[in-house]
Parts: C-alpha cells; sequence; structure tokens
C-alpha cells in the first residue's frame, strides 16, 4: 500500500488522469506488482513504466481505477562469460486495479484479470 495523495486531491477535476499516471510513474517498481505479471522475462527492470488505458470511477469512499502498465522485463541469466542468454529488454503489459481511500490516500494494487 502506498499514497497517492495528489491523485486524490484532483479527483474530479479534469486532470485528475493525468496527476494519477505521473503519480503511478514516480512509484518504486516493487510497489507495483509487476513481478507476478511477468509472462515473457523473468525479471522486472527498474526501469520508468508507461501507464494507459485509465479508467476510474467512485464507489463510496473508495475510486476505482483500472490501469494498463507498459514495463520491461530481463531473462535473467548467470552474467558468466561463456553465458549464452542474450540480455535483452522485453516489453510487458499487465493491467492493474487500484483503489483509493478518498479520506486517507491509501492505495491498493492488484492485477486485473
Amino acid at each position: 500500500m502506498f499514497l497517492l495523495t495528489r491523485s486524490v486531491d484532483a479527483w474530479g477535476s479534469p486532470d485528475f488522469l493525468d496527476v494519477l499516471k505521473k503519480e503511478l510513474k514516480q512509484l518504486k517498481i516493487d510497489q507495483l506488482p509487476l513481478q507476478k505479471a511477468i509472462s515473457s522475462g523473468s525479471y522486472v527492470l527498474d526501469e520508468p513504466i508507461s501507464v494507459v488505458n485509465v479508467d476510474a470511477e467512485e464507489r463510496g469512499e473508495r475510486i476505482q481505477v483500472r490501469a494498463g502498465i507498459f514495463f520491461q522485463t530481463v531473462i535473467a541469466g548467470c552474467n558468466c562469460a561463456d553465458d549464452p542468454t542474450p540480455v535483452e529488454k522485453i516489453n510487458e503489459y499487465c493491467e492493474i486495479m487500484l483503489s483509493l481511500d478518498k479520506n486517507t490516500a491509501l492505495a491498493s494494487v492488484d492485477l486485473s484479470g
């Protein structure tokens, strides 16, 4: 769980989606469940993410947000001189579901679908 204070403050304004995307991009990689979402690589890189297809709605005291996340992974090898595993970045995608408490700005996140 983490705080998304600026996003909660922007809720209901035309700037909400932009503020939310910016705050999500500033999170540390391990704050999102990206390691669980890997489909091709084996390790999530600490690289900037892209946030797309954001959809949000109010449900009582919570803001429910579904967002698509593009991130990068690699297939981690042993880093030996004769390791044949190429170290190429792999683009991955997942969807997350955020639940923001409007009173505390505390956010919980899970993989969607």
